[in-house]
């Protein structure tokens, strides 16, 4: 991956997190962590990673996320210096509960010892 892609990755997660805290009226994205932003070689589209602290709630956050898309592109268009602002799209983060189920597996294999 280039240091371009990388960079643009890095001012994505960046300013859509300063987007959903201050911008964003809706409640249900108010609590969204972004993980991490993976954009295409030619910046069309850009995956943006997400996790949210209530796990019972992802299903109305993506749902929420995906309404507000349209506003959090206009933003990052006004924001970072790209001459094509990517398509956006927002998935659920499951690596970091893939995390935690290892490390419980990890726990118990411990215990039995």
């Amino acid at each position: 991956m280039s240091v371009k892609i990388d960079r643009l990755n890095h001012n994505i997660i960046k300013e859509v997190s300063y987007i959903l805290m201050q911008e964003v009226k809706d409640e249900n994205i108010k609590f969204v962590t972004i993980t991490d932003c993976k954009t295409t070689n030619d910046l069309s589209y850009a995956k943006i990673y997400f996790t949210v602290l209530d796990d019972t709630k992802k299903d109305i956050t993506l749902k929420a996320l995906d309404n507000a898309k349209g506003f959090i592109r206009k933003e990052l268009a006004e924001r970072i210096e790209v001459r094509h602002t990517p398509e956006l799209e927002f998935v659920y983060d499951e690596s970091i509960d893939y995390g935690k189920r290892i490390e419980e597996k990890l726990k118990e294999l411990n215990d039995k010892k």
